[in-house]
């Protein structure tokens, strides 16, 4: 899996191992107010950027063309089964660092409530690694002195305010 995988290519892989379509569905889901543009919203001409990124690495692939009554012919594409593999194992995997819990941990948490899955696992793994981060923060933040400790201290109620976040959705009961 690539790790290094900008969120754009895994918001498109993640529409793409829900089932086959085509990339103006996906530009639309992904647009401003889209479905997955209230998280990581991605203009059109990038969600094909993507999906040719995607299919480079063996990610996606084109199925079959479709005609349009609205433009040109569709093209569906789908993920392959490395491509779902690798979502499958994304959406498992923590955010590294708490400036990406807005972007990347949403995004997560959006896949994983459309496809039903139980998003614990994913919580549970991500409030334990902010935990950690959180842990070193606090021990450091009384050591340091000037804008140091300035910049900590934001860090350190960066990190709470994530850890917060995380309890309540865990706590909150399941429809």
């Amino acid at each position: 899996m690539d790790e290094q995988m900008p969120p754009s290519e895994w918001a498109v892989l993640a529409l793409l191992a829900e089932g086959p379509t085509h990339g103006f569905a996906i530009a639309r889901a992904m647009a401003e107010g889209g479905e997955i543009g209230r998280v990581w919203s991605l203009r059109r001409p990038r969600v094909y950027y993507a999906i040719e990124a995607l299919t480079r690495q063996g990610l996606a692939r084109p199925d079959r063309t479709v005609a349009s009554r609205t433009g040109p012919d569709r093209t569906i594409l789908h993920a392959t089964p490395s491509g779902r593999r690798a979502v499958t194992e994304w959406l498992g995997t923590p955010v590294e660092h708490v400036r990406d819990a807005r972007s990347l941990l949403l995004l997560k948490l959006l896949f994983l409530e459309r496809l039903g899955a139980d998003p614990r696992p994913l919580l549970d793994a991500q409030r334990a690694r902010f935990e950690t981060i959180a842990q070193r923060l606090e021990r450091s933040v009384n050591e340091a002195h000037g804008f140091d400790q300035t910049l900590l201290k934001w860090r350190l109620e960066t990190a709470t305010a994530a850890l917060r976040f995380i309890d309540s959705v865990i706590e909150a009961p399941t429809p």
